[in-house]
C-alpha cells in the first residue's frame, strides 16, 4: 500500500520503511504502544480512596497498569481515575474487578 493510499508510513532504525498502522493480535483495533511498556501490578485497594474519604459512591473502580492506584471510573461523579492519568501521565488503565480484559488508553482516549 503506498503513502497516499492513507497509510502512515515511518523509517525503522535501519531505514526501511515500515508499515505505522500497528494491529492489536486480534486484528480489530489499532495496536497501543504504551501496552508494550507495562509490568504487571497488584491493585493498591478494592476502593476508591478518595471517594471513600467523602463518602461518594462509585459506577465502576479502574486500575493504573503503571502503579496499581485504584480509582473510580469516569462513569462515577469524581471521575477520580481520570485525575490519576492527568496528574501522572500513566497511560492505560484496566477494568477491577478481573474480569473480560477492558484496558483504556488515556492517551488515545480509547479502549485497547
Amino acid at each position: 500500500m503506498s503513502a497516499d493510499e492513507g497509510t502512515a508510513m515511518t523509517p525503522d532504525r535501519s531505514g526501511m520503511i515500515l508499515d505505522a498502522r500497528a494491529v492489536s493480535l486480534n486484528g480489530s483495533a489499532p495496536r497501543c504502544e504504551h501496552l508494550d511498556a507495562l509490568l504487571p501490578v497488584t491493585p493498591q485497594s478494592r476502593t476508591c480512596r478518595q471517594c471513600q474519604t467523602v463518602r461518594e459512591e462509585w459506577a465502576g473502580l479502574l486500575v493504573c497498569l503503571t502503579c496499581g492506584w485504584v480509582a473510580c471510573s469516569d462513569d462515577s461523579p469524581r471521575r477520580h481515575a481520570l485525575a490519576h492519568y492527568e496528574e501522572t501521565d500513566h497511560p492505560v488503565a484496566s477494568a477491577l474487578p478481573p474480569g473480560p480484559a477492558r484496558r483504556w488508553c488515556y492517551v488515545h482516549g480509547r479502549a485497547v
